[in-house]
C-alpha cells in the first residue's frame, strides 16, 4: 500500500518540478528561411504546412508571375509562414506590384537578387529605394557572393570592397551570404574568415546578418546526404558570430535546369519527386534546435569568437587566450572548436563549438558558482549538475550561461 501511495505522490509532484525548471527566456524566435522551397505547381496548404512541421518560418521561391505570387501569399498565410516575394513584375513594374501585395499578411520582404556583380550593386540599391519608397515596413533582400568568388563573379579584385559596397549601396535590413563550407572529409579553409568579415563589417555598419547551411547536394564533394552534424555545425558558427536569421539551401531538390545556378541538386528535404527525405527529419530537428535556443542567440551582442586546436587556427580568425573570470577552466584537449561569448540581456552565454563533424571531442570545462548548463530543450540546470569534462558531439555545440556584469 506505500508503494503505491509513494508512486502516486510522486506522480503528483512530477508537474509541479517540471514547471518550476528554470527555463530560457526569449523575445521570439531566429527566423529559419528556405531557399527553393515550394514550386508553384505544388502550391497547397498541406505542402506549406508540412514545410512549417519542419520549422520553417520564411520561404523564397522564384515565381513567374505576380498572379503566382498571389495564390503562394494566400496559401502561405493560412499556413502560418511568411514569404520573401519575386517575379518579373516586381522588376518591370515595381510601384503596381508593391502595392499589390504591401498589405498582405504572409509578406516579409521582396527578393531583389542573389549574388551580385559588383556593378549591379548600384542599380539594386536604386530598386530598392524605390520599392522601400512604397513600402517600409517590409524588408529588401539581396544575398551576397562568398569571399571564394573569383574576381569574374564579384567584378572586382577585394572581396571586402565588395561588401562595403553593398552596404554602401542597398538599403537592406540585414546582411545575406552564402558559403557552403562542409565537403566530405573537411571544412573549406576560408569559411572562418567569411564570417569574420562579414559579422565585422555588419557591426560596424550596424545590421544584423544572416547565413546559410547546405541541405542538399549540389556537386560531388560536398557531403551527402547533409548529416545532422554538417548542419549542426555550420549553424551553430553562424550562431555563436552572431548570425540573426539561418536559411536552409535548399528545401525542395532541384534538378537541372530548373536548379538555381544551373546546379544539379539532389537529397533535400524534399526529393524532386515531392516525397521527404531522411534530411526533411533532420531539418525539423535542427529547426527546433534553433527555436529552442532563441533566448541565446537572438538580440545577442557578440563580446567575442575565439578558436582552439592544435597547429594552425583558420585564417583570419584569433586564438583563444583569455576566459571571462567567471570560467576558471576551458580545455578542448588540442582539439578544434569555436568559442563564442555573447551578451543577450542580463545574460552572458558561453558557446563552444566542435568544429570536427566526423568525430567528437572532449571538452572540459569549470566556472564559479554562478555558471549555469543550458540545455537543448531550453532548460538551464547548475553547470555543478554535470561533470566537468563532457563529450561534445560532431559539430554540435555546449552552452554555458552566467549573469552579465553591468557596466
Amino acid at each position: 500500500m506505500k508503494k503505491y501511495l509513494y508512486i502516486n505522490l510522486l506522480f503528483c509532484l512530477l508537474p509541479g518540478y517540471a514547471n518550476s525548471q528554470e527555463r530560457l527566456p526569449s523575445k521570439g524566435e531566429i527566423p529559419i528561411l528556405a531557399w527553393y522551397s515550394i514550386p508553384s505547381t505544388e502550391t497547397t496548404v498541406e505542402r506549406y504546412l508540412e514545410m512549417k512541421e519542419a520549422g520553417i518560418t520564411y520561404q523564397f521561391n522564384g515565381y513567374s508571375n505576380a498572379d503566382e505570387v498571389q495564390k503562394a501569399l494566400d496559401v502561405a498565410q493560412k499556413a502560418g509562414i511568411k514569404m520573401v516575394i519575386s517575379c518579373p513584375e516586381l522588376r518591370t513594374d515595381p510601384e503596381k506590384t508593391v502595392k499589390r501585395f504591401i498589405n498582405h499578411p504572409a509578406l516579409v520582404g521582396y527578393h531583389l537578387q542573389d549574388e551580385p556583380s559588383f556593378s549591379q550593386l548600384k542599380g539594386l540599391g536604386e530598386w530598392g529605394r524605390q520599392i522601400l519608397s512604397i513600402d517600409k515596413k517590409h524588408f529588401c533582400y539581396v544575398n551576397l557572393f562568398p569571399n571564394h568568388a573569383d574576381s569574374t563573379q564579384l567584378g572586382v579584385k577585394d572581396y571586402m570592397q565588395y561588401v562595403k559596397e553593398y552596404i554602401k549601396q542597398i538599403p537592406v535590413k540585414f546582411i545575406s551570404f552564402d558559403y557552403y563550407p562542409i565537403m566530405k572529409d573537411h571544412i573549406s579553409k576560408t569559411w572562418y574568415q567569411n564570417l569574420e568579415q562579414v559579422s565585422g563589417e555588419a557591426s560596424k555598419a550596424g545590421l544584423p546578418f544572416w547565413a546559410f547551411t547546405l541541405t542538399t547536394n549540389y556537386d560531388d564533394n560536398h557531403v551527402t546526404p547533409q548529416t545532422l552534424a554538417a548542419m549542426r555545425l555550420q549553424v551553430y558558427s553562424d550562431l555563436a558570430y552572431g548570425a540573426q536569421g539561418i536559411q536552409y539551401f535548399t528545401y525542395w531538390s532541384a534538378t537541372s535546369p530548373n536548379a538555381p545556378s544551373g546546379e544539379d541538386q539532389r537529397g533535400a528535404p524534399i526529393s524532386a519527386a515531392g516525397k521527404r527525405s531522411v534530411v526533411y527529419d533532420r531539418v525539423k530537428l535542427m529547426s527546433q534546435e534553433i527555436k529552442t535556443l532563441s533566448g541565446v542567440f537572438l538580440g545577442s551582442k557578440v563580446v567575442s569568437v575565439r578558436h582552439t586546436g592544435k597547429g594552425m587556427i583558420p585564417g583570419g580568425t584569433i586564438r583563444l587566450t583569455t576566459l571571462p573570470k567567471e570560467i576558471k577552466v576551458l580545455d578542448t584537449n588540442g582539439a578544434p572548436a569555436l568559442v563564442s561569448v555573447l551578451e543577450n540581456g542580463e545574460n552572458t552565454f558561453l558557446v563552444i563549438v566542435n568544429k570536427d563533424f566526423l568525430n567528437s571531442i572532449n571538452v572540459t570545462v569549470y566556472g564559479d558558482e554562478s555558471l549555469k548548463k543550458v540545455l537543448k530543450d531550453g532548460t538551464v540546470v547548475p553547470a555543478t549538475a554535470y561533470e566537468n569534462s563532457m563529450e561534445l558531439d560532431p559539430g554540435d555545440a555546449e552552452i554555458f550561461m552566467f549573469p552579465t556584469v553591468k557596466k
